[in-house]
């Protein structure tokens, strides 16, 4: 069996990468499709995009906010709403 990695998004720590996973999901499923993320949220998300491996490119411009829009294959996914007034989707589950 693999080591078990912990992950941390700011003030939140999880002991595997299966519960930050889990967590993030469970965060995604609040939200309905079209809705704009809160500001508890956006900080966790926030600390998150900067673990995902293209975080440079998904941040761009800067963080205006996030929101919750459909994705591929009838999904939904986080969206960072850019400070330029770009937008680009991203997998949470790349943010472990």
């Amino acid at each position: 069996m693999g080591v078990k990695k912990s992950v941390s998004y700011g003030d939140l720590h999880f002991r595997t990468q299966t519960e930050a996973r889990s967590f993030l999901n469970t965060m995604l499923n609040r939200y309905d499709i079209g809705d704009r993320v809160s500001a508890a949220d956006t900080s966790i998300l926030k600390a998150a995009l900067a673990l995902h491996p293209e975080s440079a490119k998904k941040i761009g411009s800067g963080i205006q906010d996030f929101s919750v829009r459909s994705a591929d294959f009838g999904t939904k996914c986080f969206w960072v709403n850019r400070t330029d007034g770009t937008t680009e989707k991203f997998s949470h589950k790349a943010c472990v």
